[in-house]
């Protein structure tokens, strides 16, 4: 059986769990330990860093690695075209995803976490140790909201304009590329999860969102979309009811 060597609330796992459900395929989840389990995946893979999928004797480290592969593994159903201009498309909207929006989402999240000790601490991997959990939580807050004030104000009016822009283009049941279900779909939806949490997150993290976009009402259509192609993948979304996207 295919494994993802994975931390729970990474985007890019998130991601590549997008993929592997859309494929239909099973897979057993390893959560990796900060530290002594980095090490172990570095001898494992050659990097520490997750997404690692080990498909027998194959290991492939980095989440476009990994959709590159099971396109090949599994051409079907098709999340990269093979029209020559519709897989470009594609390709950019996931490079996109992959690295200005996933910016934008973590310095976001990341200011949202330091005025919140719950969120810091249920954002940590599972395998994190008690003692470091602790510590984490027990940062001061009020320190902690005053320098998240001071960073990151430009990319969080950028992420605003970029979601709204979004937010018009996709209505539920519609694609980012052509009519159907794409790469570029499943990795901007894997970076939406760390703005506004589906259920599939578990307590504490569902449900909740980073204050002033999971609220936000002219983004509530993007958070509708995701919670559709969520549904459409039998995965847990966060609002009900929501109208399933027909991969």
């Amino acid at each position: 059986m295919l494994e993802l060597h994975q931390f729970r609330h990474s985007s890019f796992c998130e991601k590549v769990r997008l993929i592997l459900a859309a494929k239909g395929l099973e897979f057993r989840v390893i959560e990796v330990t900060p530290g002594l389990g980095q090490l172990e995946l570095f001898r494992l893979s050659g990097q520490r860093q997750v997404p690692v999928l080990v498909d027998g004797a194959e290991v492939i480290a980095d989440s476009s690695a990994i959709a590159q592969y099971l396109e090949r593994q599994v051409p079907t159903p098709p999340l990269i075209p093979e029209d020559p201009a519709e897989r470009a498309r594609v390709l950019l909207l996931e490079d996109w995803a992959d690295t200005a929006l996933a910016s934008g989402v973590r310095q976001a999240l990341l200011q949202a976490a330091s005025s919140d000790s719950v969120l810091r601490g249920a954002l940590l991997p599972e395998a994190t140790p008690a003692v470091l959990r602790s510590l984490v939580g027990a940062l001061p807050t009020d320190l902690l909201a005053s320098l998240g004030d001071t960073i990151g104000q430009t990319e969080r009016r950028q992420l605003q304009a970029n979601l709204e822009q979004l937010a018009v283009l996709l209505a539920p049941g519609r694609f980012l590329v052509g009519d159907r279900l794409s790469l570029a779909d499943l990795a901007v939806a894997a970076q939406l999860s760390l703005l506004l949490f589906p259920a599939s997150s578990g307590a504490p993290l569902a449900g909740r969102g980073v204050p002033g976009l999971a609220d936000h009402p002219l983004l509530s259509s993007l958070f509708a979309w995701r919670d559709g192609l969520y549904l459409s993948l039998g995965r847990i979304a966060v609002s009900e009811p929501v109208s399933p996207i027909t991969p």
